[in-house]
This record gives structure tokens, sequence and C-alpha cells, in this order.
């Protein structure tokens, strides 16, 4: 697939499309766990708080296992890379629906996880070269729009089934959605062929650039301060905001909601005004995530709050992992997985912090003020990488071409000058 194909028409390939359906899957089994908490931990004789390591086991091993899988399938042609990882993704879960050992369940989301990693990689990938430089950031957006749209439907569903059946239940049905995904993934994503001329040294290389560094430490602290608090969400609005617990499935909806709303319109405005779009979408989480801590007494206040923390929260994201495969230029398999990295280090050490803070005299608002202050941070980092794309974003006009000259075809591809700062 050549790196800069992109539909002419401005509509995305239908690729796109198939692997947002992918992502809205791996979002799901990712984010259910976190309104399945008090029938996992009653099921498997532990406390909530030790439940929710559950979620921060899937983050570690994304962690790990996107760089980890994306190295080591370099070579493989990148349809096969991404239907191994559905099958592996399949079998994590009929091992964790069949255990009764907590231990058990951790370690199969762990290699959950390490498939999850490997498909996130190698699908952004295909989408931002299926949809050329152009419409790249929307490309990341649809794929991530399978993300969201889990929290809008696949994690509330999962959510009913596990109330209804058991969460066993929702972890076979996961198992089975993914068997069908791969044989879906197998038919329609077009086949590339190995990928004999890609090295390990040549995907390295980028990870010189400083900016690189700036948008991951964004990606880790925006995701962790939403994460944070999302986590711990439930405790939070049946605990101290009075919302009946059969009711927390319409929140999560809400919440996914707003995420897919907030993916959107990162998607629309990161390729005209990435750094605009996230130190404004940055500042605005950090605020509303502050407002959750005093104003989660009041149900109607905390749903509307739940929804604006992912609306802004979540806009961020599609624009850091366009910028990060653009840095990259042709060699970006190992920074898309490590994007996904650097979310999920937030979403680790974000929950892992929340479920400290629960355990504070904080109490139930610990994960929100914790959430506040990570969300506060991003703005540290975005606004160094601002500032680092300033001398890089507006290039001077290049001299007119001499006579029977060709202009040089590295030419358009020099790093920054094709990413606006959009102040």
């Amino acid at each position: 697939m050549p790196r800069h194909a992109g539909p002419a028409t401005g509509k995305l390939p239908f690729v796109v499309w198939v692997l947002a359906a992918g992502t809205f899957l791996m979002g799901t089994t990712e984010f259910v766990v976190a309104g399945l908490l008090p029938e996992i931990a009653g099921d498997l004789g532990v406390s909530v708080s030790h439940a929710g390591l559950l979620i921060t086991a899937f983050a570690v091993g994304m962690i790990a296992g996107g760089p980890t899988m994306a190295l080591a399938t370099l070579r493989l042609p990148r349809r096969r890379t991404l239907v191994l990882a559905l099958a592996v993704f399949a079998l994590g879960h009929v091992v964790a629906a069949l255990s009764t050992d907590f231990t058990v369940v951790l370690a199969a989301r762990l290699v959950t996880a390490l498939a999850t990693g490997a498909f996130w990689a190698v699908g952004f990938v295909i989408a931002t070269e299926a949809a050329g430089p152009g419409h790249s950031t929307r490309a990341v957006s649809a794929m991530m729009g399978g993300l969201t749209l889990a929290n809008v439907v696949g994690v509330p569903l999962g959510s009913v089934v596990g109330q209804a059946t058991g969460w066993r239940g929702t972890f076979w049905a996961l198992a089975a959605l993914a068997a069908l995904a791969a044989s879906i993934v197998a038919r329609l994503v077009p086949d590339t062929g190995r990928r004999a001329e890609v090295s390990v040294r040549a995907e390295v290389r980028p990870l010189r650039q400083g900016r690189l560094w700036l948008a991951l430490a964004a990606a880790v602290l925006i995701m962790g301060g939403v994460l944070a608090t999302y986590t711990y969400i439930t405790p939070l609005l049946t605990g101290r905001a009075g919302i009946p617990e059969n009711a927390v499935p319409l929140v999560l909806v809400v919440f996914g909601a707003g995420a897919l709303g907030g993916n959107t319109i990162g998607g629309r405005l990161g390729d005209r005004r990435p750094m605009a779009t996230t130190i404004s979408a940055a500042a605005a989480t950090a605020a509303v995530l502050l407002l959750l801590v005093p104003f989660s007494t009041h149900p109607a206040a905390a749903v509307a709050l739940v929804f604006l923390m992912a609306l802004t929260g979540f806009a961020v994201n599609p624009v850091i992992t366009s910028l990060a495969v653009r840095f990259a230029g042709d060699v970006p398999t190992l920074t898309s997985a490590l994007t996904t990295s650097a979310y999920n280090t937030g979403i680790a050490a974000g929950s892992a912090l929340a479920g400290h803070a629960l355990g504070t005299g904080l109490g139930l608002t610990g994960p929100a003020l914790l959430g506040g202050i990570l969300a506060a941070l991003t703005l540290l980092p975005l606004t160094a990488l601002a500032l680092a794309l300033r001398g890089v974003t507006r290039p001077a006009p290049a001299p007119a071409p001499q006579s029977g000259s060709v202009p040089s075809p590295a030419a358009p591809r020099a790093a920054g000058t094709q990413i606006p700062v959009g102040r």
C-alpha cells in the first residue's frame, strides 16, 4: 500500500472502517471491566480496588506489547499480523471466562492486551497510509471512533450482559466476536505482502526527535487524567451522586457519547490546528475534572461533567497520534505502537494512583482530583511542543526550479513542513 495513497474525493477508504470495527471490539474489552468491577470482585473473592488491577494489567500489557509486537511482526504481512492478534485476543477471553482464579484472569488480560497492542500498532499505520497525509488525522479519528463507540455501545451493553448473565457471559461474547472479526479482516484488509525492506534500526531512528517524546508525554498525562477518574466512576456515581447501580450503564453511554464527540472534533480540527486543538482540550479537561469534586453530589451535574470530561479529554487523542505518525515519516510502525503504549501508560498509572487515592481521606473524590491534576500537567508538554513546532511549520518559500531541473522527492517530506501549529 503506498505511503501517500489517499482518496481524491475526501472520503476515507473502506479499510479504515474495517479497522475501526476492530478497535470497537478491543476498546470494549479494555473498558468494560470498569462497569463490572463489583461483579468480578465478588465472584473471584477480591476487593473492588484489587479487581481494578485488571484494568491496570491490561494497560501494562499494551505498554510492553505494542512496541514489542510491532518489532516482532515487522516482516510479517500486515493482514496476517491483524488476524493473529484477533485470534490471540479471542483465546485470552476464553481462558479468563473459564477460570475461577484471579491470578489466571489477570494473566489472561495481559495476553489479551499484547494482542490488542499489536492490532492497534499495525492498524493505525494502515489507516494513515490509506487515507494519505491530508486526511491522516481523520483516519486516526475514525479508528479511535471505534474505540469511543465502544464506550457508547460496547461497554454499556457489556455491563448489561454482565449484570444479567455474570461477567463471564460478557467475556464469552467478546471471544466469539473476536473470532468473527478475524475472519472479516482476513477477507477485507488488503494483503501488503512481506515487509522485508523494513529494519529495526530504521524504525528506531525517529525516536531521536524531542518533539516525539513531548507528544508521548502529553498522551500519558491526558489519558492518565481521564482514566484515573473513569476507572472508579461507578463507586463515585453510586456512593456520592446517589445514582442507582442499574442506571450506571446509562451514564457510561453518556461518557461514550462524549468520547465519540470529542474524538470527532479532534479529528476534524487536528489536521488544520493541531496545537490549538490539543491545548484547549487539555485545559478544559482539567477544569471539568476538578469541578467533578465539589459537584459530584448532584446527580445531574455529575452526569453532565462525566460527559464533558470525555468530550474534552478524547479530543486530544487523534491529534497526538497523527502527529506522532507524521514525525516518523516512512517508518511509523514502532512510533504508532509507542503512542498506544503512552496512552496505556497513562491508563495504568492513572488507575493505579486512583486506587490509592480512593483509599485515602479524599475517598470517592480522590480519583477525580488526581485526574484533574494530571490533565493540567498535560499543558506542559503540549506548550513545549507548540514552541518546538513554531520554527518548522512556516518554512521560507522554496526558490523556483530552474529550467530542466527536477524537484527533490524528499523535499515535501522535510520534518515539520506539513504540520500547522494552529495558534
